[in-house]
C-alpha cells in the first residue's frame, strides 16, 4: 500500500534501514523497481529515492536515520525523575487526594523542571513513561461491600427461584391467525 508523501513510516529506524537494504538486494537480484515496491509495499518512487542514495553514497545512504521533529521538552533524566516523582504519588507531592490527573501533572512538570506542558499532549508523555491513563471507578461513600455480598448470596438466588417457567413469557410469543 502506497504512503501518501510527507508521512514517515512506521518501524524503528533500524527495521527501516533493513527494509532499504533488502529492496537494494532484490534490485540487485534483478527484481524491477515496481516488483521490489509491490513485495514490500512501499511506493515505486520509494525504491529509486533508495537506489539513488546507495548509487550515490553506497550503504551508508541505506543508514538508519533518527525521526526528525522537535526536540522533547523533557531530557532523558528528566523524564526518568518525573516517573519516579509520580510513582512517589500525589500526596508525596502536595496534592491533598492519591489522584494524579493531567492538570496537576503539568503543575508537577512546571514546578520541578520549569517547562509548560499542555494537559492534552501528557497521555503520550506518560505512555513513553510507562503509565497508562485511566479514570477511577467511582464508589459511593455510603456503600457497603459486606451487604451487597450478602445479598448477592441470599436474597438473589430466592429471587431468582421465583421465576415463572411455564406458559408464554410476552405477547409476542402467541400466534396470531
Amino acid at each position: 500500500m502506497p504512503m501518501s508523501l510527507g508521512m514517515r513510516p512506521h518501524g524503528t529506524p533500524q527495521y527501516l534501514q533493513q527494509r532499504r537494504v533488502r529492496a537494494i538486494a532484490m534490485i540487485q537480484a534483478g527484481h524491477g523497481t515496481t516488483d521490489v515496491a509491490r513485495r514490500l509495499k512501499v511506493d515505486p518512487r520509494s525504491v529509486r529515492r533508495w537506489k539513488a542514495d546507495y548509487r550515490r553514497r553506497g550503504a551508508s545512504g541505506l543508514g538508519a536515520r533518527p525521526a526528525s521533529g522537535r526536540p522533547p521538552k523533557l531530557s532523558h533524566k528528566e523524564r526518568r525523575t518525573l516517573g519516579k516523582l509520580l510513582l512517589k504519588g500525589a500526596k508525596a507531592n502536595g496534592y491533598r487526594t492519591e489522584l494524579w490527573t493531567c492538570p496537576r501533572i503539568a503543575k508537577l512538570i512546571k514546578r520541578k523542571f520549569s517547562v509548560g506542558y499542555h494537559v492534552d499532549h501528557l497521555p503520550r508523555l506518560l505512555r513513553g513513561l510507562g503509565f497508562s491513563c485511566q479514570k477511577p471507578a467511582r464508589r459511593a461513600k455510603e456503600r457497603d461491600d459486606e451487604a451487597i455480598k450478602r445479598w448477592v448470596a441470599v436474597d438473589w438466588p430466592r429471587i431468582k427461584k421465583r421465576r415463572r417457567v411455564s406458559g408464554p413469557t410476552s405477547s409476542s410469543s402467541t400466534k396470531r391467525g
